[in-house]
């Protein structure tokens, strides 16, 4: 799947692990935070804040 097709909802917070590595829009209710190393080919939306550290975004 293309990471422009896929879609994440999630009510709360949403938080990327150390060096994990997703596809797809993120959508949070509140907080995204990408801890160091993560890596996101899509989006990171939420509402409140994105908390970045050391990552990579690339859009799909």
């Amino acid at each position: 799947a293309q990471a422009k097709n896929i879609f994440w909802q999630v009510s709360g917070k949403a938080t990327l692990g150390t060096t994990a590595a997703v596809k797809g829009i993120i959508l949070s209710q509140t907080l995204i935070s990408m801890n160091t190393g993560a890596t996101l080919s899509g989006r990171a939306l939420a509402q409140t804040a994105v908390t970045l550290i050391a990552n990579t975004i690339t859009a799909p």
